[in-house]
């Protein structure tokens, strides 16, 4: 089980100092998604070789985006495992550890805490550090099953095929933010997660998605997904299930501006609708060309 330490691990305090996610990483522009709806209020929040855009109005993060250098990650930096909020944005605008107290969700990373652990040892360490904000995470199932397997493993061929060919990527994740979500604690609980990776692939800018999808699946958990939550219990959660998605789904789902992502999809486009989201059974099934 991951601390619910709220102490400031290394690099905490004020946070001011962050330069946080940077859009020109590959050479090609990869903009922070932003929200296509202007009413609806978010802050980014930077932090070392990532950034956050955070929604106050449901606690959690519309959208993370991370730089990954191949070249320069550090394998042997420990996990400071000390969740806290980030001073910078009040406490209420966060899912804190009240939401994760005694009940069967973890805390899922949006950016992976790998991801940004690169650079010199002092920067590498603050940047483990600043991936245990409660802005970087969001209640996932604590379920571990094929699904989730294939997502992590696909989480880790990435930063393996970075790291062994010292490439760079731009890791888009999120939560698919749905006004149906079921409420929890103050929150709703997200049943979808998304992911978008970006890199250079011979001289242009290319894209894959994913969506990870952890609820009730109903023609394998049918009596469970109808029964409806536990009063006072965590929403009833299915067993996750990883897909390749086009990126114009993922803009879709989300109602993010994803920039110049959707059109440098490598993922061809489906000749008929049930095979639009490819499901994943391992992570070397994904259509991606590093």
């Amino acid at each position: 089980m991951i601390s619910s330490d709220d102490s400031e691990g290394p690099g905490g305090g004020s946070l001011t100092d962050r330069d946080g996610y940077d859009a020109g990483f590959l050479g090609p522009a990869v903009p922070l998604p932003r929200l296509s709806q202007p009413r609806v209020e978010t802050v980014v929040l930077p932090y070392t070789h990532f950034s956050v855009v955070l929604r106050p109005d449901r606690r959690l993060a519309a959208a993370t985006a991370v730089c990954v250098d191949g070249a320069r990650l550090l394998t042997d930096v420990p996990r400071s495992d000390r969740w806290r909020y980030d001073p910078r944005v009040a406490e209420e605008w966060q899912a804190g550890p009240e939401v994760y107290r005694d009940n069967s969700l973890d805390r899922g990373h949006l950016v992976r805490r790998l991801d940004p652990v690169w650079g010199v040892s002092a920067v590498a360490v603050r940047a483990d550090s600043d991936t245990f904000h409660y802005t970087n995470a969001a209640p996932q199932a604590d379920v571990f099953n094929q699904g989730k397997q294939v997502w992590q493993g696909l989480e880790n061929h990435l930063l393996d095929h970075a790291a062994r060919h010292e490439r760079r990527l731009s890791v888009l994740t999120g939560p698919v933010l749905h006004d149906a979500d079921p409420p929890y604690r103050g929150i709703q609980v997200p049943l979808r997660f998304w992911k978008v990776v970006a890199f250079v692939h011979e001289g242009a800018l290319a894209a894959t998605a994913y969506v990870l999808d952890q609820s009730p699946d109903l023609t394998r958990d049918a009596d469970r997904a109808l029964a409806g939550a536990v009063p006072g219990a965590p929403p009833p959660l299915g067993a996750f299930r990883t897909y390749q998605v086009p990126v114009d789904d993922v803009a879709l789902l989300t109602g993010l501006d994803l920039g110049p992502l959707p059109a440098a999809d490598l993922m061809p486009a489906a000749r008929a609708p049930e095979a639009r989201w490819r499901r994943l059974e391992a992570p070397d099934e994904t259509l991606l060309h590093l």
